[in-house]
Order: C-alpha cells, then sequence, then structure tokens
C-alpha cells in the first residue's frame, strides 16, 4: 500500500528516545533524559517581544516563498560578521527549519542513483533524506583518536563517476568534532577539483568551544561557489520551536529549492520570520552566555564518563553533545542475564536500569558509542551521572 521508498525509511532515533523517556515520566517513572536535541535555555525574550509586535502589526499573511526581505537581509550581514561571507539577499533562501532547509538542497540536486559521500558518525537524517530521493549515501568513517576530525584522504577515495555531493556537519552532531581549517580546506578542493556540491551544515556554528568557527565557504571563491551553507536559529537562539532554518549558495541552486518549497509548504512562519529578524540582528549576549554555560558542562559530562568503568569520552569541541565509547561495556552480563552487545543494549540497560536516557551510535553510524546531550542542567548531569555508575556496578 505505501510507497516502496518507505521501506528502508528509520524513523528519527533520538525524537524516539525523546518519547519514550517523556512516557516513562507521564506515567510517574523519575527518568533524566540525554537525549534531547535542542537547548534547555528560554528563547530570549527580545525575540519574543518581536513575535508579538509583528502580530500587532498584522504580520499574519503568506510572505515571500524564500522569506522576507527583512530576514534574508539579516542572514547576508550574519553570514558576512560572523563568517565573512558576502552573499545577497537573492542566494538566501529561509525555510521550516534547517532539517527542511536540507531535504530542499537533497530535492534540488540529488536523483536516482547519485551518490552522496557523509561522513561517519553522522546525524541521522542525511542518510535518511538522500535514500528518500533514490540516491546512495556512502559512508566514509571520521577517527576516534584524531577527535572525529575529517579524513581528506577517505573522502578522495570515496568519490566516484557517481558522486554528486558531500555533507559536511562542523561542530557535528553527534560527536562535538570541530572540523579542522586544514581537513576543511582539502575537502574544498575535492569539490572543486572533481565537480562536486558541498552542503555545509553549520547549525552549531555558535557553540564552538575551542578556537573560532570556520565555514568551509571562507576558503576562497572556488569552493564558496561549490558551497551551500545552512544555518539555524534553533541551537544559537533557542529557538527549536519556531522552525526557521536558513541557507546561503550558488543563486541557481537556491532558485531551485526556492522552487520545490513553493509547491511543498511555501513560506515559514511570518511571526518566526519576524522573530528571527530579532534573533539574527540584534544584540548576541544571550548566545555568549548560553555558550558558555554549556562549556562548563561539557567537562562536567566528559570528566563523569571518563570515571566510569568501560567507557571513555573525548573532549567534544562544540555542540551539546558527548560521544561516549562504551565498547568496553560488551560483552558484560545485566542482573537479569542479557549480554550487552550492541549500543542499543547499552542504551537499553541504561534506561531501564539507571532510569537514564541516551541515543544509540548505532543510528549515527558508530555501534561503539551512546550520544548524551548536556542541554540539560549541572544538577541532572550529576545525578544522572551518578545513577550510571551506580547501575554499572551491576553488570558481571
Amino acid at each position: 500500500m505505501l510507497a516502496k521508498r518507505l521501506a528502508t525509511l528509520a524513523p528519527s532515533a533520538t525524537l524516539a528516545v525523546q518519547a519514550k523517556a517523556k512516557e516513562l515520566k507521564r506515567r510517574g517513572i523519575d527518568v533524566i533524559s540525554f537525549g534531547a536535541g535542542e537547548p534547555d535555555f528560554d528563547t530570549p525574550q527580545r525575540v519574543k517581544d518581536a513575535a508579538i509586535e509583528a502580530m500587532r502589526r498584522g504580520q499574519t499573511k503568506y510572505t515571500e516563498v524564500p522569506g522576507i526581505l527583512e530576514l534574508r537581509e539579516a542572514a547576508c550581514a550574519k553570514f558576512k560578521r560572523d563568517n565573512g561571507l558576502d552573499y545577497e539577499p537573492a542566494d538566501v533562501l529561509i525555510s521550516c527549519g534547517a532539517k527542511h532547509t536540507l531535504y530542499n538542497i537533497v530535492v534540488a540536486l540529488v536523483d536516482p542513483g547519485d551518490e552522496v559521500i557523509v561522513p561517519s558518525p553522522y546525524w541521522v537524517s542525511y542518510p535518511e533524506q538522500v535514500r528518500l530521493l533514490d540516491g546512495v549515501p556512502v559512508i566514509v568513517p571520521t577517527r576516534e583518536e584524531t577527535g572525529f576530525d575529517l579524513d581528506p584522504e577517505g573522502i578522495a577515495a570515496a568519490v566516484t563517476a557517481k558522486t554528486k555531493l558531500i555533507v559536511l556537519n562542523s561542530p557535528n552532531n553527534p560527536t562535538g568534532a570541530v572540523f579542522s581549517p586544514a581537513t576543511l580546506e582539502a575537502v574544498g578542493r575535492i569539490a572543486v577539483e572533481r565537480k562536486l556540491w558541498v552542503i555545509s551544515d553549520e547549525c552549531y556554528e555558535a557553540l564552538t568551544f575551542e578556537g573560532r568557527h570556520v565555514s568551509i565557504a571562507s576558503f576562497g571563491p572556488e569552493i564558496k561557489a561549490r558551497t551551500i551553507v545552512v544555518n539555524t536559529c534553533s541551537k544559537a537562539y533557542a529557538m527549536t520551536g519556531w522552525r526557521i532554518g536558513f541557507a546561503a549558495g550558488p543563486r541557481p541552486i537556491i532558485r531551485a529549492m526556492t522552487d520545490v518549497q513553493s509547491q511543498v509548504t511555501s513560506n515559514p512562519s511570518s511571526i518566526a520570520q519576524w522573530a528571527a529578524v530579532e534573533a539574527l540582528s540584534g544584540p548576541q549576549d544571550d548566545v555568549a552566555k548560553m555558550a558558555g554555560e554549556f562549556d562548563r558542562r561539557r567537562r562536567l559530562v566528559v570528566d563523569g564518563l571518563n570515571a566510569l568503568p568501560g567507557v571513555r569520552c573525548v573532549m567534544p569541541k562544540g555542540a551539546f553533545y558527548a560521544f561516549a565509547n562504551v565498547s568496553g561495556l560488551f560483552g558484560t552480563r545485566r542482573a537479569g542475564g542479557a549480554t550487552l552487545t550492541g549500543s542499543t543494549d547499552v542504551a537499553s540497560f541504561l534506561l531501564e536500569d539507571a532510569r537514564v536516557a541516551v541515543v544509540p551510535g548505532a543510528d549515527f553510524g558508530s555501534d561503539a558509542h551512546v550520544r548524551m546531550s548536556y542541554a540539560t542542567s549541572a544538577a541532572l548531569i550529576g545525578e544522572g551521572l551518578t545513577r550510571m555508575a551506580a547501575a554499572l556496578k551491576t553488570l558481571g
């Protein structure tokens, strides 16, 4: 009955973990969830006020499909201010969240059989969106010992005559890696030489804790001309529910993405767009404050994880995730007799025995790991780690 393309479609693992944790809480079970992919901070008041003012002005109608001019201009100013990139409003598309933005790109560029290179570990939606268009995701592993930095040689070796696109995500979900400038430039050169397109998902840009965020599009006009830069208001401004994402890139591709959007969703919420103008253009103090708190929490969670038997975790340099290696627990047995053989087993054990929710790394392309979001309070991080330590003592 259903379309054949859905046969291999996997539901979002991160959303599934959040839903399961919420259901347990509704049943009165005390669960600490490290599954959230959103800040635990509130949207800045100035942004809420801008939305209220937009409603009072009657800004509640359809807008231009690519977004209001004021927001596209604000996005251009943000790219110039933060990344040194020059764009015009016609080079920008506003969509209903960055996930929507990414799907617009895949629809505009990927034909059946086209190959899309995705470094692993990866955000769960990259390969699934490619498969929905009958494209072929080609997974290129990164290594934990390099901090999950890009592997340009591995990417070059994966390029074939069918390769169309490379998807990059820095700061990275799920690893928290920040790709080094050298590897970014090397991959950019590969894209230019092989005439490939690059998606640069920079949604966690504001949460870069070591050094400064660098966009691959900043390595010269040739690389910029092959790159579509994706960003969002969700992470930096705690606006996940407002659903505003945006992309900047070569005008013909942005125009094609706009045509796709015109037949699917039309414009994002007019009210959310005006709120996003304030988010991007107003004072950035709230962003810096939030980033500082996440920086403190990442050290707390990683230090705690590295103190657990059978667990190790590299220090993430960005985003708000710790990607803990739990392979040292494989082969151990739970009190009930079941043996832990992979990340799904470990996640189930922690949820059932420790009442702690994490996301299995298998869903991100690495079964040796679990992802833990530290977008929660320091007190809950401490309590969650205490529960995990107690549960691990029961393993035989």
